[in-house]
């Protein structure tokens, strides 16, 4: 038996991996490796055929979509993706920025826990530039960057190294805002450091398992925030998805780890009542609880989902094929 009938006979198992050059939702067979067969190319097609404009997305065509983004932010350099993460951690300081100056205006006419609630609808505003913007935002990325680990594409250890790198470039991105521009608000007397300690104190007054809980639920928002985004074919469509799926983040006061960031480290800066322990136990447990809200409830699911479509299809395909021969068997008879 020769070396080429070997690979033939032998084929990978039918994942994710094999639509990973079909970019614009409609896979051909030049698309997807050699080794897979002829009929299982025509099972990937058929279940991620994306070609009624008229309609939404196929599930399929969105996991291959966010598969495919994913894939090209792995293969971006160590500097790109800083300065990205960078660039959103300063982008999305620009929500909080303008909450508290709400806050600080509503509070003169209002009780303060419905001046926190209405400032926080206007938590969206970041978000919408960061996305629209395509900058790299830590609880964005969890599910999407995931994908290609969880379809065996590219290993742990670099998925790791990459959240490390979104993590670190949001959080001092976030840091900074904090610094220059919570200060020049302080300076232009937009808001007060009460100000700043009453919001801090409305997100740390919490035990640190009901954080963590509060985080995996923001995370799972942000992680079907993704997924509607991928899904929505264009910009406007876009904004209207980020803004509620956000806005209902802000509105329930739910964690979130980059924002949450700029919104303590503001407090441990100009406040006086957050200490740098609070700070970082703060951080590492909505971290946490983002991760495990993106990459569970989102990613890992919706992958399964996926996987299950695709084996569904392929029996299919087989019963049909036996049917098929049956029926000519009986004619020949």
């Amino acid at each position: 038996m020769t070396q080429e009938s070997k690979q033939t006979e032998t084929r990978e198992p039918l994942t994710s991996e094999h639509l990973v050059d079909g970019a614009d939702g409609t896979v051909d067979n030049d698309d997807l490796p050699a080794q897979i067969s002829d009929a299982d190319k025509e099972t990937i097609k058929r279940v991620a055929s994306d070609d009624n404009l008229s309609q939404a997305k196929s599930y399929a065509s969105i996991l291959v979509e966010q598969v495919i983004d994913a894939k090209e932010t792995f293969d971006r350099s160590l500097g790109s993706l800083f300065t990205s993460a960078f660039t959103a951690g300063l982008e999305i300081g620009i929500s909080f920025f303008v909450i508290l100056s709400a806050f600080a205006l509503l509070t003169e006419v209002m009780p303060n826990n419905f001046a926190m609630v209405l400032s926080s609808l206007l938590y969206p505003i970041g978000f919408i530039i960061v996305v629209i913007g395509q900058s790299l935002l830590f609880t964005e990325q969890t599910s999407l960057l995931s994908l290609p680990v969880i379809n065996k594409i590219e290993p742990v250890n670099k998925l790791l190294r990459l959240w490390g790198i979104v993590i670190a470039g949001n959080v001092v991105g976030g840091c900074l805002f904090a610094a220059l521009m919570i200060g020049l608000g302080l300076n232009m007397h937009l808001f007060s450091a009460s100000d700043i300690d009453a919001y801090a104190e409305h997100i740390l007054g919490f035990r640190w398992w009901v954080i963590f809980g509060s985080a995996v639920l923001a995370g799972w928002m942000m992680g079907i925030a993704a997924w509607l985004v991928t899904s929505a074919r264009d910009t406007i469509s876009r904004i209207v998805l980020v803004t509620l799926i956000t806005g209902s983040i802000g509105f329930l006061g739910l964690h979130h780890s980059i924002v949450g960031n700029i919104e303590i480290f503001s407090a441990l800066l100009y406040g006086n009542t957050v200490s740098l322990g609070r700070y970082l136990v703060f951080l590492v447990v909505v971290l946490a609880g983002n991760t495990v809200g993106g990459v569970v409830f989102v990613a890992v699911l919706k992958n399964r989902t996926f996987l299950f479509d695709i084996a569904k299809a392929k029996e299919q395909d087989k019963e049909a094929h036996l049917d098929s021969v049956a029926r000519i068997n009986g004619r020949k008879r």
